[in-house]
């Protein structure tokens, strides 16, 4: 970053062209602050992936125009489960009645978003790498990238979830096995109308699609299905620290990749895309259990943190949060920024207010109430186990030749071929439903 290409000095840096960056960026910029984002990649958005459902409520806060300027694909009308053990298949679809989410390529709606900040004046600087967030006499001073610094009253840190820049604070702790998830992503090449055909679904209606089951190979974790408008986001999610436990007893003997390429060609799902082109493919490193990994605060002299970096991700089992809540993240960080700077200034007694008003707000809530399910969904029943009995129960309630079992015969039969207790399923379900 040469100091020829931008001032040396700014109200606002913000490290990271996110979500949560791109929010925050916005509402100062707005406000008339002076803002500068600095970006890793090239273009906002170049770095991000996502699996594709966004929440909108949040994002209106934000920015009222969404529904008719930011680049939605679909708007999410039906909800899928399915549960996978073979080529058997139990699946689940609620149809909803209003819409809620939508689906989107992430890389476009950060740079949408990134360009409303820039609309509103703040400057966007890409390809830079932030070394440092400078500190001086205990209060952040700015940032250093190579051997220029840009000072500023307030750094943002959005730098997303390999939160470098917060370890060498010390507000990070490195980042545990336990508390991540890998994930991988192909984009497939089905076309519109095809897409609507083959899902039943009418024009800009889209689909979120839950798989779990034998496709991750017992680990804790997933696939998903999102419809954009030509194409269908396919991916897989496993939780780092299980599979690692399994690679290492060698019960996991297949990569990401091959168990991707597996669901993909599965004969329940494979029909929906056929042999249309994958155009994609990507992998990214996403947080599991957001309290867990939550730094020891969220703010200082000078700085607060948002987004990822934040710990700001719900995975509840059955959907995910994180776009929307860096984002509300961000309008937070930005109100309390704005807030310090007719008070006073941004001393760590003005930004912990930004804390205060997270915490009181539905993200902090809902990370909280949901918090146990993480720990709970480690448990590899709810991977291997439960499609299977479910599986087992309903074939042999389907598939008989003669004989037609009771429902209880069936279901006793399903877990007794899995070695399964039912008293034990029994509690590990209600403690499910109480953590969910």
């Amino acid at each position: 970053m040469s100091s020829a290409s931008v001032p040396s000095k700014f109200d606002v840096i913000v490290v990271g062209a996110g979500p949560a960056g791109s929010s925050a960026a916005y509402l100062l910029a707005k406000a008339g602050l002076k803002v500068l984002i600095i970006e890793r990649g090239r273009g906002a958005g170049s770095k991000e992936l996502y699996g594709g459902k966004i929440y909108a409520p949040p994002l209106r806060e934000v920015w009222p125009s969404l529904d008719k300027e930011a680049p939605i694909h679909r708007w999410v009308n039906r909800e899928r489960i399915s549960l996978v053990s073979g080529d058997r298949v139990t699946t689940i679809e609620f149809k909803l009645g209003r819409n809620v989410a939508f689906t989107t390529y992430l890389t476009e709606m950060a740079k949408w978003m990134a360009g409303k900040a820039i609309e509103a004046g703040a400057i966007l600087v890409d390809e830079v790498r932030v070394d440092e967030i400078v500190v001086e006499d205990g209060k952040v001073v700015g940032v250093r990238s190579g051997p220029d610094t840009v000072y500023a009253d307030v750094v943002v840190d959005a730098e997303g979830v390999n939160r470098i820049l917060l370890e060498k604070l010390g507000l990070a702790e490195k980042i545990k096995p336990e508390t991540v998830a890998l994930g991988i992503k192909e984009v497939i090449n089905v076309g519109n109308k095809a897409i609507e055909e083959r899902l039943q679904l009418g024009e800009k209606e889209g689909m979120a699609w839950f798989i779990a089951g034998d496709v991750t190979r017992g680990i804790p974790g997933g696939g998903f299905i999102y419809t954009m408008k030509d194409t269908i986001a396919l991916g897989l999610v496993v939780h780092v620290a299980s599979a690692y436990e399994a690679a290492k007893k060698g019960e996991l003997k297949q990569s990401l990749p091959m168990m991707l390429e597996k669901l993909r060609i599965h004969p329940f799902f494979s029909r929906i895309w056929g042999d249309a082109d994958v155009l994609e493919y990507g992998a990214h490193m996403t947080i599991e259990g957001g309290l867990r990994f939550m730094p020891k605060k969220l703010y200082m002299d000078g700085l607060v943190v948002v987004g990822d970096a934040a710990g700001l991700l719900l995975n509840t089992g059955y959907t995910i949060r994180g776009v929307d809540y860096a984002v509300y993240s961000g309008k937070l960080a930005a109100e309390a920024i704005i807030e310090a700077f007719n008070n006073g200034g941004p001393t760590a007694e003005n930004l912990s207010v930004y804390e205060k008003k997270l915490k009181s707000s539905f993200v902090y809530k809902e990370l909280v109430k949901h918090s146990g399910i993480t720990r709970v969904m480690e448990d590899p029943l709810f991977f291997t186990k439960l499609p299977a009995i479910v599986n087992s129960l309903l074939s042999k309630l389907y598939e008989a030749d003669y004989e037609e079992p009771t429902i209880l015969e069936a279901m006793f039969d399903s877990f007794q071929e899995e070695g399964v207790s039912i008293t034990r399923f029994l509690l590990k379900m209600l403690q499910v439903v109480s953590k969910l």
